[in-house]
C-alpha cells in the first residue's frame, strides 16, 4: 500500500498521497498542498537545530507551534487499519 498523510487545515480534513523520494516529511507534503511556502520555517528551523541541543525538544515545539499557526491542527500517517 503507497503511503498517504492525512491532516486537517483550518477545520478541512484531506488525504493526500506521500513518497519520501518527493518530500522531507509528512509536514512538507502537507504544506506543499495547501500552497504554503515554508522557505523561511526551513531556515528557521536549521537555526534552532545548530543552536539546541541535540535530542531537545526545541525543533519539534517550534515545528508544532508554527503549523498550528500556519492553520494545521492535525498531521499524520493513515495507518493500514485506519479508516479515511
Amino acid at each position: 500500500m503507497a503511503r498517504q498523510v492525512i491532516y486537517t487545515f483550518k477545520g478541512q480534513t484531506k488525504t493526500i498521497p506521500f513518497s519520501y523520494d518527493i518530500h522531507h516529511d509528512l509536514y512538507e507534503a502537507a504544506a506543499e498542498a495547501e500552497g504554503i511556502d515554508l522557505t523561511k520555517f526551513l531556515a528557521m528551523e536549521q537555526q534552532i537545530a545548530l543552536t539546541s541541543k541535540k535530542g531537545a525538544k526545541a525543533e519539534k515545539e517550534f515545528r508544532k507551534s508554527e503549523f498550528a499557526r500556519f492553520g494545521f491542527s492535525s498531521i499524520k500517517f493513515v495507518r493500514e487499519d485506519d479508516e479515511i
